[in-house]
């Protein structure tokens, strides 16, 4: 189960890890139609994720804790505190995406550290994400299973690939050499095994308040998937329409909810 668990929780850092490795072996960005695909795969798993995986368990165990036709209450509340808390990120934080320049409010600390700190501060949602779902899984409180959060991480590494390179690569344009600017962008995912971590040492007392923590990790996701992947996806690079982001959309709702209800 440790092992499971071990793994589950370092694939969201693997995938941010060889997104920053981009730096050693690319001369350009990622190419515009890898950016949708990426972006419109990851929107749809995370979307599936974010309802099978989140708020039904979440309402489910709200249930059994009493609630009755009221589950839905913790999951509302979670959900909403789940976004917001990403939109106050949002709020002092550079806002990016993965075709634009680090735009943000004034501050003392340079463009380059402002984008690491926005990156490495989004991370950590994500990781309790994954961290909650195996806490679930870990503590039977929730009706999850390994394999949900597994498909569930590998969802999150997809989406923390282009964001990795988006970090170590702009930081080699400005001077830095691509060791650093690669190990600058692998640092920036390491938060999110140790908020995973965290989240499953302290499963036996939140499980009281699981089902808040479920949601709001939806809505930390549902969060990253309007602010940042949609826009991605639907991008339009000179192309009179753009369905190949939707087309991936499709593919990736698709398939998180097949491997969570069948393997649920």
């Amino acid at each position: 189960m440790v092992s499971v668990i071990a793994k589950g929780l370092l694939i969201p850092f693997l995938g941010t890890a060889l997104g920053s490795a981009c730096v050693l072996f690319m001369k350009k960005d990622l190419s515009p139609k890898l950016q949708r695909s990426l972006s419109g795969f990851t929107a749809g798993v995370m979307i599936a994720a974010s309802v099978w995986s989140l708020l039904i368990p979440s309402m489910d165990q709200a249930t059994e804790q009493g609630l009755g036709k009221l589950g839905f209450i913790p999951a509302v509340i979670g959900f909403c505190l789940g976004m917001l808390f990403l939109l106050f990120l949002d709020v002092i934080t550079p806002h990016m995406h993965l075709n634009e320049t680090v735009e943000g409010p004034k501050s003392s600390f340079s463009k380059s550290t402002m984008m690491v700190l926005a990156v490495t501060l989004h991370n950590i949602p994500e990781g309790m994400a994954v961290g909650v779902l195996y806490a679930g899984w870990y503590t039977g409180a929730v009706q999850v299973s390994a394999s949900a959060a597994l498909a569930l991480a590998i969802g999150i590494a997809i989406q923390n690939f282009p964001e990795g390179a988006i970090i170590s690569m702009p930081l080699h344009s400005k001077g830095i050499s691509k060791a650093k600017a690669c190990w600058y962008g692998v640092l920036t995912g390491i938060v999110e095994p140790i908020a995973g971590l965290v989240t499953i040492l302290l499963a036996r007392f939140i499980v009281p308040v699981l089902p808040y923590l479920l949601s709001f990790a939806a809505g930390a996701m549902i969060y990253v998937v309007v602010e940042e992947l949609v826009p991605e996806m639907a991008a339009d690079e000179g192309e009179q329409h753009s369905n190949l982001g939707t087309i991936m959309f499709m593919i990736g709702f698709s398939l998180m909810m097949m491997l969570d209800v069948a393997l649920g």
